[in-house]
């Protein structure tokens, strides 16, 4: 069987170290994890080339929103998200939301005031999160309120208050002392942000650890986006192939991939 990972870009992506060692651990010694470069125009074309030797797709940026449109089938999770990571394959092509459960993986318990970077289709799921973490206090930091629309759609259908602020130019009044940071924001993008006194503080950046952002929230819990990889991957082997992703055999292959590139 086949599996593969889908982005641009994709040459990053730790996802075919993740599911390899889960098909290890699992003894599933027929199936292959890939990587391959495809942008929002080309998932369609990518999908309908493909047999039922395919058991499904993990996709990342750009193609968690158009991952909806190519899809028969959507979970009640991804249609509320407005967005999904993972494709179904084997006959059919079943859309569903993994980065929900990895990043409430990832942060565990947490309460009080959260502030979120970024407006795009990670940032849809993490106020799914927070909502299934019981967090109903969020702000997000935008750099246009116009391009917000989708976040704003997710937050009514998932019943989730949440003020949106075109903030993320100057995002101290909102950051200072949060009980939970998190951005979704690409590489590079969070530099200037400092969090004073933040609780927990999430990068969904992974590479190079520790980010800028990260390194600059003195005092916080810092967890790096490479837990909700973790998390999220296990949950899709379990998708894929219909058996409980095997966390600690992943875990270990993660952390040794991520030692060999430091």
């Amino acid at each position: 069987m086949h599996a593969a990972v889908l982005g641009s870009p994709v040459g990053h992506s730790l996802s075919p170290v993740l599911h390899t060692a889960a098909y290890h651990a699992l003894g599933l010694d027929g199936w292959i994890y890939t990587a391959h470069e495809c942008t929002e125009d080309g998932l369609a074309a990518f999908v309908d080339g493909l047999d039922r030797s395919w058991a499904g797709l993990s996709l990342t940026m750009p193609l968690k929103r158009v991952a909806l449109d190519v899809a028969t089938e959507v979970s009640p999770l991804a249609a509320a998200v407005g967005a999904a990571n993972t494709l179904v394959l084997g006959g059919r092509r079943y859309a569903d939301n993994t980065d929900v459960a990895g990043i409430v993986g990832a942060l565990g318990p947490v309460r009080g005031r959260a502030v979120v970077l970024g407006a795009g289709g990670t940032a849809q799921a993490v106020l799914a999160a927070l909502r299934d973490l019981g967090i109903d206090q969020v702000d997000v930091l935008v750099r246009d309120l116009a391009r917000a629309g989708e976040l704003r759609a997710t937050a009514e259908r998932l019943g989730v208050e949440s003020a949106i602020h075109a903030a993320l130019a100057d995002p101290a009044a909102f950051v200072d002392g949060a009980d939970v940071v998190i951005s979704t924001l690409p590489k590079g993008a969070a530099d200037h942000v400092v969090c004073r006194g933040a609780g927990t503080v999430l990068d969904v950046v992974y590479a190079p650890w520790p980010t800028r952002f990260a390194a600059q929230a003195a005092g916080a819990r810092v967890v790096s986006g490479m837990d909700m990889l973790l998390h999220q991957a296990a949950v899709q082997v379990e998708l894929m192939t219909g058996r409980p992703g095997p966390l600690e055999a992943m875990r270990a292959a993660l952390d040794a991939a991520v030692a060999a590139r430091a």
